[in-house]
């Protein structure tokens, strides 16, 4: 039972740690790709895999809860908000580029600057909180 238990921890830890690779994949994505068009593309095939990231972590954190019995720490309790915030800001994220005026460049530029401010704090989140379990 205890190696199922250290295999699904560590299985969460590369879970996360996908989040935080998908994250910056984004972000080389915001700078790497100039035209909007393309950028708009890239992002309908991509946000489903980073939403997919996002759910493996949470599905993986519930199983893992479930091993312990349902044990509502503060680690457990700070987990399940920082998966809501990822979520959140992702959500964000997205609604803000499905809004971008496809005839103003200045749109863009606007959004690509929410946009990195969006994936900052979804870096500074899954670090704090990795940090904070890891320490």
């Amino acid at each position: 039972m205890n190696e199922m238990y250290d295999m699904g921890i560590v299985t969460h830890n590369w879970g996360v740690m996908s989040v935080l690779g998908a994250v910056v994949v984004n972000l080389l994505l915001l700078f790497g790709i100039k035209s909007r068009v393309k950028y708009t593309r890239a992002m309908t095939l991509y946000t489903p895999i980073v939403g997919t990231t996002i759910g493996m972590v949470v599905f993986t954190g519930v199983v893992m809860m479930a091993a312990k019995h349902l044990d509502f720490t503060l680690e457990n309790i700070a987990m399940i908000l920082f998966a809501t915030l990822l979520i959140v800001l992702e959500a964000k994220r997205s609604k803000h580029l499905a809004n971008v005026d496809r005839k103003e460049e200045k749109s863009f530029t606007e959004h690509r600057k929410y946009a990195l401010k969006i994936f900052l704090a979804q870096i500074a989140t899954v670090l704090s909180i990795s940090f904070w379990m890891w320490a």
